[in-house]
């Protein structure tokens, strides 16, 4: 079964909003093995909401709309599917006894166009709003399955989930689920991964094998049709050992989890505290690890050490190792390593990390932009330090060396 998913509302089109209604009804209709090919935005216009729906209908069997179903005169996806169908909006008096009951609860009066939020198709499906007032609807005209949802998150969600996704059901026939897995790799670009597996994915039939990268990161989706988790499983198992015998050494976690997110969990296992001292991430580092819930479990914090006298003054790095005609310099091996130590140190951590380096976008030091160094310290054990040449924007450069600083810290304690 073929599905497009039409979101309504030209908030999205001047991109006011963020779409993210699509990313969740994609992942829900794979669940339920139903295959999305198109997924269209309208604005709120008659006309070219007719046109899409009747294009939609001509290539879909499952057209789910979201947003227009409230009460002002732009809110235009029950009209125009009346219209396209030949059928009468009607009140849905249960809906309309709830907005009803709501204003008089509120004290406030209820303007007329209130009640188009409990209009409905003749002979359509109601589908209950648990966090709102429009009514959604589904209905079958000449062998396409309609769904109206409303278009806040909030109660599109619920509403798909809790009756959509019911009915779809019931119209089904012999549809298999997607089963998916994610592999999150990191220390490796995306290129280089796919080189490593270009034979597989030209030759991919079941399971597919999809690659995909955000920054630091990259994330292989390998899916298959199953009705169980065990059998998804059972269909992947080959082409999952098969990668994990080429690239495993960079595998971080098999579920949709950042790096971060795993280096806490390792942390904890091994009842470790880790510190950072941060000089051209400037607290990314820091950042990315405390937005992890239960972070403080096992960081115990950082310190942004940007210029030369808080790294003097703070972390005791020697002014000459920092300034001066023969100096090593901020931008440093050694500077890395004291940093990290003088944190160890400093704070009774088990672990430290230390970041330096240029961010840009001019060179520093005489040094270029991109060159980072990082520093990481084990209580017990010989420091180490990785040598960096990012390239990209300031930003870029920020987050990868954010990033390879959390990836050598997992190999780390992946060795240990």
């Amino acid at each position: 079964m073929k599905a497009e998913i039409v979101a309504v509302g030209t908030e999205l089109l001047l991109g006011q909003i963020v779409n993210t209604n699509a990313q969740f009804l994609s992942r829900e209709c794979a669940a339920l093995g139903i295959d999305i090919y198109y997924q269209t935005v309208v604005g709120d216009n008659e006309q070219r909401l007719m046109d899409s729906l009747k294009l939609a209908a001509s290539r879909a069997d499952v057209v789910i709309c979201t947003g227009g179903l409230g009460p002002t005169q732009d809110d235009l996806t029950k009209d125009v599917l009346a219209a396209y169908t030949g059928r009468q909006l009607v009140l849905h008096e249960p809906s309309m006894e709830a907005i009803t009951d709501l204003f008089r609860t509120r004290g406030i009066h209820m303007v007329e166009s209130n009640k188009r939020q409990a209009l409905m198709l003749e002979n359509s499906y109601p589908l209950h709003n648990e966090n709102g007032l429009a009514i959604g609807v589904a209905y079958t005209y000449e062998g396409t399955h309609f769904i109206l949802l409303p278009g806040p998150p909030k109660e599109m969600k619920p509403m798909f989930s809790n009756y959509a996704s019911a009915w779809l059901r019931t119209i089904m026939t012999d549809e298999v689920p997607l089963y998916s897995k994610m592999l999150k790799f990191a220390g490796i670009g995306e290129s280089n991964l796919e080189y490593q597996l270009i034979d597989m994915i030209e030759a991919q039939t079941d399971p597919t094998i999809a690659p995909y990268a955000k920054e630091g990161e990259v994330t292989i989706r390998l899916t298959t049709r199953a009705h169980t988790a065990q059998e998804g499983e059972l269909n992947i198992q080959a082409t999952e050992e098969e990668i994990r015998r080429r690239v495993g050494d960079h595998l971080y976690a098999e579920r949709d989890i950042p790096i971060e997110a795993t280096i806490l969990q390792m942390l904890e296992e091994k009842q470790y505290k880790l510190t950072v001292a941060e000089s051209c991430t400037g607290g990314l580092l820091s950042d990315m690890i405390t937005a992890v819930p239960g972070s403080s479990q096992s960081f115990l914090g950082g310190i942004i050490c940007y210029t030369n006298s808080l790294k003097n003054k703070l972390l005791g790095v020697p002014m000459e190792v920092l300034e001066g005609e023969n100096a090593s310099g901020a931008v440093s091996a050694e500077t890395a390593i004291l940093l990290a130590e003088g944190l160890l140190t400093t704070t009774g951590s088990d672990l430290s990390i230390s970041v330096t380096g240029v961010a840009g976008p001019s060179p520093s030091e005489g040094k270029p932009v991109g060159l980072v160094y990082v520093g990481l310290a084990k209580k017990g054990a010989e420091t180490k330090v990785v040598t960096l040449q990012l390239s990209g924007t300031r930003e870029t450069i920020k987050i990868r060396a954010a990033k390879s600083a959390l990836y050598h810290l997992w190999r780390l304690l992946k060795e240990n």
